[in-house]
């Protein structure tokens, strides 16, 4: 059954290489983005090296962090103000 599952995953991952909007680096980078906000280390390390491969600057892989590391803060952010007004928790009660 694993087999199964495993060969239709890789249709589909697969298919998302081929697409008509997205240009071939625009499609690494964006990959790259969600590999590294998804924290899969093995997805992370190949997006990499085909951006390598594919000519992709420091720069450019500089900005995808920042911004991957940007949403991922702006996400803790609010995720400790759901928890301080869910739970009635005041920080100026703090020390």
């Amino acid at each position: 059954m694993l087999g199964k599952h495993t060969d239709a995953y890789s249709q589909f991952y697969s298919s998302t290489h081929d697409n008509e909007h997205l240009d071939s680096k625009t499609e690494l980078l964006v990959g790259l983005s969600a590999a590294m906000a998804m924290n899969c280390l093995p997805c992370t390390h190949y997006y990499l090296k085909q951006a390598k491969k594919a000519g992709i600057t420091k720069g450019e892989i500089s900005d995808v962090t920042a911004k991957v590391m940007a949403v991922a803060a702006g996400q803790k952010k609010l995720q400790m103000q759901e928890v301080l007004q869910r739970y009635k928790i005041d920080l100026e009660t703090f020390v």
